[in-house]
């Protein structure tokens, strides 16, 4: 399964609603599958960027099931960098012209990088 950043995305987003005290175990993204979803939440998981359970399948590759039980600092980093949908446009654009080999490490760099050129325009140092 490709992993899509859109998905990743939406999720964090979603649990961002969620208050600490919240055993998330189900998330629905319209358009996509429980079984992306759960795949999508082991990976953040493994990225880092949430705090879960991961249970997963005997028979495949796949996460059985989930306990979600917040966002971590990078996580939360993630997610304001990347809540503003014309920079997360503008990131993808520059990714997808990087080709395939355009990691998450860059797609954040990317979004930070695209926040940081916004600071002189907001302090009016800017042109």
């Amino acid at each position: 399964m490709k992993r899509d950043m859109d998905l990743v995305r939406k999720i964090l987003i979603k649990l961002e609603d969620y208050s600490p005290d919240d055993e998330i175990n189900q998330i629905e993204c319209e358009g996509y599958s429980p079984e992306e979803t759960a795949y999508h939440v082991y990976l953040l998981k493994d990225a880092h960027l949430i705090i879960a359970n991961i249970f997963m399948n005997n028979n495949s590759i796949g996460p059985k099931e989930y306990k979600i039980y917040g966002l971590t600092w990078a996580g939360h980093d993630f997610l304001e960098a990347s809540r503003d949908e014309t920079r997360w446009k503008q990131a993808k654009e520059v990714v997808i012209k990087m080709g395939s080999g355009a990691s998450f490490d860059v797609l954040k760099s990317v979004l930070v990088q695209i926040m940081m050129a916004q600071i002189p325009k907001i302090i009016g140092t800017g042109v």
